[in-house]
């Protein structure tokens, strides 16, 4: 399988990250339009990402949100609901 091209891949919700992740410009861009203009990376969101938490980038924008306190990105299930099965 072929490793995903963070510099220039279309990156989506949905999108997995691998063991090749690399914080881009083009990562910033997708975190930039799913968290809002006040997203920064910071040292806690890094080494969650490093430790090997999300599984997807909606779910680096969802923990994000989740640390701010704010609603999390639409269409996205949480690692946890994703467990779970819809009714």
């Amino acid at each position: 399988m072929e490793s995903f091209d963070w510099h220039g891949g279309t990156i989506a919700a949905a999108t997995p990250i691998d063991v090749h992740y690399r914080n881009t410009q083009n990562v910033r861009r997708f975190l930039l339009h799913a968290c809002g203009p006040d997203f920064t990376f910071d040292r806690d969101l890094m080494a969650w990402i490093g430790a090997g938490n999300p599984a997807t980038m909606g779910d680096v924008a969802n923990e994000w949100l989740r640390r701010r306190g704010r609603a999390h990105i639409k269409n996205h299930a949480s690692p946890e609901q994703r467990g779970k099965e819809q009714p």
